[in-house]
């Protein structure tokens, strides 16, 4: 015997189920509620012909229409579907790994909640957009850590990137140019390279990995990389925040001030013919640079897979609620004595 091609796609709006039976609780309630008002308003002679006067059956036909009603609308709340067709899905698109400083400069506050909260909210913008485009991240200070390889699952990439803290590379600096190397060498090893990006979030500050000589590897090997460059080019504070108490970063009694370095950001951007965003303090959306810069650019299909595409039924149970309801407004509860009374 063939399978039934009917599913629910939204089963969790079964739970509106117990609603009915608590009308009907509420509904027999107000019954004999009214029944008890006849009596205790009504003389004795006047009862039968009080009684008559709404027809039985008719209202619990009435309930009845309504009560299959909210059924059928519970039904169509759980999107019914049917009718699979098998289709070949195809997705195109880029490879995508965001390298994230996580260095302590990145606790400067001069963004809201700070540098390092900023850039994780800027990534979250750009993937909420994303279709069809492996992501990675990899996050570096003095060193460097793959945290999410190349994956087209959105919501492990995302729930890996909230977990993200300065605590994930333990050897303190802003090696910039060996992250670059890294996912050159690590990540997109074995990768096409007319697809590759990086978009890079840092404040830039690094004197000791060569990052423009680490990018020009990169241009080489036909990698775009996008710098964002986070933090006030005056210069901020590093709060040192625990248990409860508050000081500042210092280096031999010396407040240590961040500052952006946009220069060497530009420079990276530049030879990869990729693209340098100056976001400094300001609120921007990570997520136009996607679409303005990298969307546009050329994709390779990235997953095929065969899959069924289910038509959706919620119309034809819409429509059985909308009779319903209809029926049950035209049907009147007058019984065979109603307007006899003189």
């Amino acid at each position: 015997m063939d399978s039934i091609n009917f599913q629910f796609a939204d089963t969790g709006n079964l739970v509106w189920l117990a609603v009915i039976p608590l009308l009907g609780v509420v509904s027999i309630y107000g019954r004999v509620q009214k029944k008890k008002s006849l009596h205790r308003f009504a003389s004795s002679e006047l009862l039968p012909f009080l009684s008559n006067s709404v027809s039985l059956h008719k209202q619990r036909l009435k309930t009845g229409l309504l009560f299959a009603s909210m059924l059928f609308l519970v039904f169509t709340l759980m999107r019914p579907q049917g009718n699979p067709v098998e289709k070949t899905i195809k997705k195109r698109g880029r490879d995508l790994v965001f390298v994230m400083d996580v260095s302590r400069s990145m606790l400067a506050e001069d963004l809201k909640p700070n540098r390092l909260g900023r850039a994780k909210q800027l990534v979250s913008d750009v993937v909420d957009v994303l279709e069809g485009d492996r992501v990675g991240l990899l996050v570096f200070a003095g060193s460097t850590a793959i945290k999410c390889p190349l994956t087209l699952d959105y919501n492990y990439f995302k729930n890996v990137l909230n977990r993200v803290t300065i605590n994930d590379v333990t050897r303190g600096g802003t090696a910039i140019g060996d992250a670059i190397r890294t996912v050159s060498d690590r990540v997109f090893y074995d990768q096409d390279t007319k697809y590759r990006d990086i978009i890079l979030i840092t404040d830039g500050e690094d004197h000791e990995s060569f990052p423009v000589e680490a990018a020009e590897g990169a241009a080489k090997r036909g990698i775009k990389i996008h710098t964002i460059g986070l933090g006030d080019p005056d210069g901020a504070n590093i709060p040192i925040r625990s248990s409860g108490t508050y000081s500042l970063l210092k280096h031999q009694d010396q407040t240590i001030k961040t500052r952006l370095d946009e220069t060497t950001l530009k420079k990276i951007a530049e030879v990869t013919q990729g693209v340098f965003i100056p976001v400094r303090t300001n609120l921007v959306d990570l997520a136009d640079l996607y679409r303005d810069y990298i969307a546009v650019l050329e994709k390779r299909e990235t997953e095929s897979k065969e899959s069924k595409v289910w038509s959706e039924l919620f119309q034809f149970f819409l429509g059985i609620v909308i009779v319903l309801l209809m029926a049950e407004a035209l049907i009147s509860e007058k019984g065979k004595n109603f307007g006899k009374l003189s």
